[in-house]
């Protein structure tokens, strides 16, 4: 098997790619992920056109270490195929990933996939375009495990909470607040999702929060996400950037703890010892593996830990 790429996506920032603007400031921000979209928020007539606009953004402007990303159409469109082989073939050196909206089976990814493989093969490319996909259909969280296991090239499943609340009849001001219900409304899909995301080593990432006003919200929708183990969240405007790449992101304090807890474990290994206590907390095997976790996540986000840890 293919190993995947490992990448950080504690944020995912959607830009419109059919704003030269919006593409240009997207690439002066630190942010994680950037995707590029031809979906719903470029026009029907700005479309076509667009692809050219985020082939000359891709192979232009600096993107820093961001991941680039482009959003193509349903696959249920007659813009889809054409998207993907106008992307790739014009500035597949350029980009990391396709990200496929309204996926609801297996055969949906593998047919990016196969596409991709033959795009990739006929230019030469050196570098492997991974595949994201949106889990946003009640289809879609019928088969999601069939969907996260269809494809080596699969890096990341994404709850799209928007076309979902369509789909399934969820009352649609659940996407920009509270609306009353007891609990966490998405608490099912999100959890589904992301067991399945687990199960085939990929990312899962939480979906877009649309009333960037109410920062508090979308801190609070990035906090119960990460509990249920998302690795990020979208971002629909520059300002929920830096609160997602916070709120998925370990303390320093949580590094350092992780990192005591690991020393102190192989120490007691080596002494013949199984249980210890680490900062008043029993420390085994199976916390091992939890605060491994904890500085996997810091790695790849360069969080390093204190001096004398």
């Amino acid at each position: 098997m293919i190993a995947r790429s490992r990448r950080l996506r504690r944020c995912q920032l959607a830009v419109p790619g059919s704003s030269d603007k919006m593409m240009a400031k997207a690439a002066s921000l630190d942010v994680d992920h950037v995707f590029l979209d031809l979906e719903d928020a470029v026009a029907p007539a700005a479309k076509v056109p667009a692809r050219a606009q985020i082939v000359q953004a891709l192979n232009t402007l600096d993107w820093g270490r961001s991941i680039r990303c482009v959003r193509v159409n349903d696959l249920d469109t007659h813009y889809a195929y054409e998207d993907i082989i106008t992307v790739v073939e014009g500035a597949g050196e350029n980009l990391d990933t396709i990200m496929v909206p309204k996926v609801k089976s297996a055969c949906d990814v593998r047919f990016v996939d196969r596409l991709l493989s033959q795009i990739e093969g006929k230019l030469g490319l050196k570098r492997r375009i991974g595949i994201e996909v949106l889990i946003e259909e009640a289809e879609a969280i019928m088969r999601v495990e069939e969907i996260a296991g269809a494809s080596d090239r699969l890096e990341a499943l994404i709850f799209g909470m928007g076309d979902y609340s369509a789909s399934q009849g969820i009352d649609p001001r659940a996407i920009s607040g509270d609306t009353g219900y007891p609990g966490d409304i998405w608490h099912y899909a999100r959890y589904k999702m992301i067991v399945a995301a687990r199960t085939y080593g990929l990312d899962a990432v939480d979906g877009p929060f649309v009333n960037f006003k109410d920062q508090d919200y979308f801190r609070v929708e990035c906090i119960r996400a990460q509990q249920l183990g998302a690795v990020g969240k979208w971002a629909i405007h520059p300002s929920q950037v830096a609160i997602a790449q916070e709120a998925f992101s370990p303390s320093q304090a949580e590094v350092d703890r992780a990192y005591r807890a690991v020393a102190a474990y192989r120490e007691a290994q080596r002494q013949g010892l199984g249980a210890i206590q680490v900062d008043g907390q029993m420390v085994d095997v199976a916390t091992v593996r939890l605060v491994q976790r904890i500085i996997d996540r810091a790695e790849l986000a360069g969080i390093k830990p204190t001096a004398d840890i």
